[in-house]
């Protein structure tokens, strides 16, 4: 498994268990509208995202994040950037 899908893994880990799913129900296209994630779920999320990652994701950039790909995505890019 690459670098890039662990990240996916953990990420998709991290919202199934928030959210009580089995993880394999959830995929990069899923939305986290039909996941039933508000907003205070992804303010949440984003602190254990950070925390995981040693990242700092923008508050701007959580109300962006419409499905798990953004989110993979996202923070790749903050993992890549700070790398």
């Amino acid at each position: 498994m690459q670098p890039s899908e662990d990240l996916q893994q953990k990420l998709i880990q991290m919202i199934a268990v928030s959210k009580k799913l089995p993880p394999e129900t959830i995929s990069r296209e899923t939305t986290f509208e039909s996941l039933a994630i508000d907003s205070l779920d992804k303010i949440n999320l984003s602190f254990e995202v950070e925390e995981t990652f040693g990242i700092e994701i923008p508050d701007t950039a959580i109300g962006s994040i419409k499905t798990v790909g953004d989110m993979v995505d996202g923070v790749r890019a903050l993992v890549a950037a700070k790398a």
